[in-house]
């Protein structure tokens, strides 16, 4: 079963210069968030598109199972992630997308109150009841001393009954893990030498005498309804960013406190998030399972088009996934103005991040998977993860300069227990 270790602690970086003069040639705060608020809706636009692309793949395959099929189901699953994993730098700082994001990127996940898991995966426990619950072949359960019916697997059982569960985040059931479970199975390949992905066949959605694992109807319902959920969620957060709506006009409200909103996203996002949860505490813990895109071995991309997000909103530039570019006045142009050399410093510190997760991205796709990286004792994989932890928390100090500089107030990155506290993660 998925253990939970050590909850995340708040880092709190306070800063409190008051506001810094504005030079003549700044861009007003505005453009920039203008910029900001553009970039964001574009993420968010293709991440929808491309979950579209999933949603088609997916009815294909439930409507002539196929390994063809499954494959073009995996392959439409990892596009999608280029552009949403881009949009992961406007949390934190964003009440609208944190209030959201639970629901569409929720990990790691106990998979058994979903699926059939392999019997090393242990049973209930008291952390989570519910860890081996498996829905897909349970269509009725007690929760909270109440009867469930989950005859019908619907998008709304799964998102006001299922997710979170009893409370407990590990019963992550909607969004892109819980479809990547449903895709991929689960990756019970620990540190082995070979391909890092999980191995479920396509003949679990075998609608005849070829169904293996019981329950193939039913899982290809749960698959449909986690799809047509994620997309419902993602055209939610798309029109939240379009003129108007809720997200971007929050933003614009106060273009002050907007631009602290960017500069703790980025904050957040490279050092707890990233550097912290996401990378080092799986090398801590040498725990495949702490790989963020770990049914599908993905990690590496994911990892690549985070950072790359951080580069898009300081910059004021992103790369739409038909190639057209959405830009304008930023941050970068703001810290230019008022200090060029923080702003190349800064500018630096983003492309030598991309580069060191880059060299993860690239040794990970000539075979080096990530859960081989996480091994204890694997001297290269070490050094890989750590490349990027490294970089991660050396531009975070420069964001810090970043904020002293705009004398922009309060700004709280969130923290790690792996990165401020590394003793707490075993207790």
């Amino acid at each position: 079963m998925t253990v939970k270790f050590a909850a995340a602690s708040a880092l709190a970086l306070i800063v409190g210069l008051g506001g810094a003069a504005k030079a003549e040639n700044a861009p007003e705060n505005t453009a920039i968030l203008d910029t900001y608020a553009d970039i964001a809706e574009a993420g968010y636009g293709d991440s929808l598109a491309l979950a579209r692309q999933v949603q088609a793949a997916v009815e294909a395959l439930i409507a002539t199972p196929s390994a063809e099929a499954l494959t073009a189901a995996r392959s439409a699953w990892l596009a999608a992630r280029v552009p949403y994993q881009q949009t992961e730098v406007y949390r934190f700082g964003n009440p609208v997308v944190d209030d959201w994001e639970g629901k569409v990127n929720a990990w790691p996940l106990d998979e058994g109150l979903i699926d059939y898991v392999d019997s090393s995966y242990g049973g209930p426990s008291d952390e989570n009841g519910f860890a081996t619950l498996n829905v897909i072949a349970t269509p009725e359960f007690s929760l909270s001393g109440q009867a469930v019916d989950a005859t019908e697997i619907t998008p709304a059982l799964l998102s006001d009954t299922l997710h979170e569960a009893d409370g407990i985040e590990a019963n992550v059931a909607t969004g892109y893990h819980a479809i990547e479970f449903l895709l991929w199975g689960q990756d019970l390949n620990g540190h082995g030498h070979g391909h890092g992905a999980g191995a479920r066949p396509w003949t679990d959605y075998a609608q005849d005498e070829a169904c293996t694992n019981g329950n193939c109807d039913r899982r290809a319902a749960y698959l449909k309804a986690a799809t047509d959920l994620l997309v419902s969620d993602l055209d939610w957060m798309a029109a939240q960013w379009a003129e108007g709506g809720a997200a971007r006009t929050a933003l614009m409200d106060n273009p002050d406190a907007g631009l602290s909103a960017i500069l703790t996203g980025m904050g957040s996002l490279s050092y707890g998030e990233q550097a912290g949860e996401r990378m080092r505490l799986g090398l801590m813990l040498n725990d495949p399972e702490e790989e963020h895109d770990c049914f599908s071995d993905n990690t590496h991309n994911s990892h690549y088009y985070d950072g790359l997000g951080i580069r898009n909103v300081y910059v004021g530039q992103y790369v739409r996934a038909d190639g057209s570019i959405v830009a304008g006045p930023s941050l970068s142009d703001l810290v230019a103005a008022t200090d060029p050399a923080l702003d190349a410093e800064m500018k630096g510190k983003l492309a030598d991040t991309l580069i060191a997760l880059g060299r993860i991205k690239t040794a990970a796709e000539a075979g080096f998977a990530y859960d081989r990286m996480l091994e204890r004792g694997n001297a290269g994989g070490e050094a890989l993860i750590m490349g990027g932890v490294d970089a991660l928390i050396d531009q975070t100090r420069t964001i810090e300069r970043v904020v002293a500089t705009l004398g922009l107030d309060q700004i709280e990155f969130e923290g790690s227990d792996s990165l401020d506290n590394p003793g707490a993660v075993f207790q």
